[in-house]
């Protein structure tokens, strides 16, 4: 779709549904709790009067914080770029945000350094958490880990923790920084002092993007979001201390790469249903990367399967998760594509290209490239688009229907030449009432409440 097109739907309110499919698309809402995957859809996004958010008719939103304003705890400002983020369940019904922050060392907000959560000061990501009652009142709002870099995505733990993702390999002496990047960290969002500033080296030092940890023997797999080819790998880390809970993750464990006999870049496949079965995992040989990233090592004769944009990840059903959320050719990619999940069966040893976004593919978004994505009450998907003008909350339905969500309105720019903030973090509160998301930058988190089913 072009920019003209998208523009023009923007202002009309239109939506894209109806796109059809070959019938794998089902398999992405396993473990979902509903029978038929919502209605497929809320009807036409009504302009917002505010020019912050556009939703269907019936549905909420409230502002819980944006950049620059006030830290409820005193510790500085709201810091800049709002990602990927985790909602958890606390006493007495309230609700604890965990939001990552995706600075570099040219963020414009840095998260304010903390004595006894602060791991590099030079480094300006990181997260902080909110504190929400059941009525989404803010009751409270910290830093929950500082001097992190380019905290991108992540993933919740069984347990109750938030992992967050370190989407760099920069090392010490580089950009300033006085440690090496590229970690996991794991984030107590009611008593971060719990948890700390502590890397999570063994789960590996590279350009981290999510996580999704089996929850019947804790086995976390990791995305690889690289930019440049060789692109990223798919991993898996066997903890030593398996759903041990908070902490846990620190004694250690070994981190493998996945092998797909056969298969050297994933965005080969381009065909919907195709399996790929005795999918291998190969030891790291490196995994802090001391000498070479690891997407360089030698992973031996047979080599190992790349993809290029790994980024969500999630665990549904038996089965775990993952997005390719665009391949190009002329980056180096074997084959183009405009978004790819996949699904992989632990028990089985088996992966399965799911679904295919884009054009002459069997689901197209109306928008760019898929990023966010998380289960909806519906049993549905809640994608969070990534790519130029208008930016969008898009649902899927289980018949492969695709339906607005949320836009964000303009923020900078002039009507002929508007500019949006992409959408990241989409997730839902323990009860299923609430959708949270931030809107990238200007760095914002909304709660939307209203007919979710």
């Amino acid at each position: 779709m072009s920019a003209t097109r998208r523009q023009i739907l923007s202002r009309t309110g239109a939506s894209v549904a109806g796109i059809a499919f070959t019938g794998a698309l089902s398999e992405l809402f396993a473990g979902s709790a509903a029978a038929d995957g919502g209605r497929g859809g809320y009807g036409p996004l009504v302009p917002d009067p505010a020019g912050l958010l556009d939703l269907p008719a019936g549905f909420r939103y409230r502002v819980l914080s944006r950049q620059g304003d006030p830290l409820r705890s005193g510790e500085g400002p709201v810091p800049s770029n709002h990602d990927g983020m985790g909602a958890f369940a606390g006493r007495r019904g309230r609700v604890h945000l965990v939001r990552n922050h995706e600075n570099r060392v040219t963020g414009k907000i840095a998260v304010p350094t903390v004595p006894g959560l602060t791991y590099d000061p030079a480094a300006k990501g990181g997260c902080t958490a909110l504190e929400l009652d059941g009525r989404n009142n803010v009751l409270g709002e910290r830093v929950a880990i500082a001097g992190t870099a380019v905290n991108c995505a992540g993933g919740p733990t069984p347990w109750n923790t938030w992992l967050t993702c370190e989407e760099t390999e920069d090392r010490a002496g580089t950009n300033g920084y006085t440690k090496d990047h590229g970690f996991i960290f794991e984030v107590d969002g009611a008593d971060p002092h719990r948890t700390g500033a502590v890397p999570l080296t063994a789960m590996g030092r590279f350009q981290h993007e999510a996580i999704a940890v089996d929850p019947t023997n804790g086995i976390v797999y990791e995305t690889e979001d690289a930019f440049d080819k060789p692109f990223g790998l798919f991993y898996r880390f066997l903890p030593h201390r398996p759903l041990g809970g908070t902490g846990s993750l620190r004694a250690g464990g070994a981190l493998e790469a996945m092998r797909v006999p056969g298969v050297a870049d994933l965005s080969a496949i381009q065909e919907t249903g195709a399996r790929f079965e005795g999918v291998e995992w190969v030891p790291v040989p490196d995994p802090t990367a001391t000498g070479t990233p690891i997407r360089l090592q030698d992973f031996g004769p047979k080599g190992i399967t790349h993809a290029q944009k790994l980024e969500g990840c999630y665990w549904g059903g038996r089965s775990v998760y993952f997005v390719s959320s665009f391949a190009r050719q002329r980056d180096g990619s074997a084959a183009t594509h405009f978004g790819q999940v996949w699904k992989y069966e632990p028990h089985r040893r088996r992966l399965t290209l799911v679904v295919v976004f884009g054009p002459d593919t069997d689901l197209g978004l109306p928008g760019e490239s898929p990023d966010n994505i998380c289960l909806a009450p519906s049993g549905g998907l809640m994608v969070c688009e990534d790519g130029e003008g208008a930016q969008h909350v898009f649902g899927v339905s289980r018949k492969g229907e695709v339906y607005p969500v949320a836009r964000g309105a303009q923020n900078i720019g002039t009507p002929e030449a508007p500019e949006w903030g992409e959408f990241a973090g989409v997730t839902f509160s323990p009860d299923r009432s609430t959708m949270y998301v931030n809107c990238y930058t200007p760095g914002t988190t909304f709660a939307v409440t209203g007919p979710w089913c």
